[in-house]
């Protein structure tokens, strides 16, 4: 295994993505600095706007923002117009429970979770949008929440966080729904959210219902953090492994059918989640802890683009 020796990333290595950031040009519907400023804009469609009034139809104008009720009554055509805001809130929602601390290639997935939150940050901030964040799942320091600001004052007490050592976390439990509920009340509506997590578990319907009533509100992206062994586990012999409740499982991995029906498994957990972001429209971008987060993030962006009917 090649994996970085520390379970938190350094600062520095934060601050460096300030650098590609601008590459990926995170659209906030008013600044067009960059390639990827439209590519956003497409994407995320008619977030970030205001309604500001309405007036009478003009040549050109789309009559999907017909006022229907106001064009009965006066017996005119009637258009509602709306402003492209000028800024928004991006908060980054960010797992850090005990199951985020590991990693068999390239680096934990704490370490990746915080580089794509510093990256995707670090563009929102190019960008005059107001930045964010929750960082849940620990067991000992509870969720911090930090509260969307203009300038970097948010966003870098959040990456320092990301860095910052912790007390060692006692038996795992799921806080992904209460950052989520969370998150949703705390937020300006029109918000971006993005979850950054680790979604390799059976969350069951509870999801579904958490998530349909952000995406009302809010434009949400999902981030699942995957690691190579979450998919495939490699053939060790008989390994002991200790589960969420702190019990410890022998497991065979040299046996070929206990190592499919593990791949399986996953296969299922991810068909489900991915198959609700189709249902709710979310956008979906998997990153793995054996990639660059730059170029993954920038592959799945350009694909994204091209296959989505708009």
């Amino acid at each position: 295994m090649d994996i970085d020796n520390s379970l938190r990333p350094r600062i520095d290595d934060l601050l460096e993505l300030r650098h590609q950031a601008q590459a990926l040009g995170l659209a906030s519907h008013h600044l067009v600095n960059s390639a990827f400023s439209g590519l956003y804009a497409s994407i995320f469609r008619g977030a970030g706007l205001n309604f500001e009034e309405v007036r009478q139809y003009r040549e050109g104008d789309d009559i999907r923002n017909m006022d229907w009720k106001v064009t009965a009554r006066t017996n005119s055509p009637h258009m509602k117009i709306f402003r492209e805001e000028r800024e928004r809130s991006v908060i980054f929602c960010v797992d850090q429970g005990p199951h985020m601390s590991f990693g068999t290639r390239g680096t934990f997935k704490s370490i990746q979770a915080a580089r794509a939150t510093a990256l995707l940050g670090w563009a929102a901030n190019r960008q005059h949008d107001r930045v964010g964040g929750l960082l849940f799942g620990h067991t000992e320091t509870g969720a911090q929440f930090f509260r969307p600001t203009r300038g970097r004052r948010a966003l870098w007490r959040l990456l320092r966080a990301m860095t910052e050592p912790s007390p060692p976390q006692q038996a795992e439990r799921d806080y992904l729904f209460a950052a989520l509920q969370q998150v949703d009340r705390a937020t300006s509506k029109g918000s971006l959210i993005f979850v950054i997590a680790d979604f390799n578990r059976d969350l069951g319907g509870l999801l579904e219902r958490t998530l349909g009533s952000m995406s009302q509100r809010h434009a949400v992206v999902l981030l699942p953090v995957d690691d190579p062994v979450d998919r495939e586990i490699p053939v060790m012999g008989p390994m002991v492994f200790t589960s969420a409740d702190g019990e410890l499982i022998e497991i065979d991995t040299a046996d070929k059918a206990a190592r499919q029906t593990y791949t399986e498994a996953w296969q299922q957990r991810r068909e489900a989640v991915t198959a609700l972001t189709n249902r709710l429209n979310l956008l979906f971008l998997p990153i793995r802890t054996d990639e660059d987060i730059h170029t993954s993030l920038l592959r799945d962006l350009r694909r994204y683009a091209s296959n989505r009917v708009l």
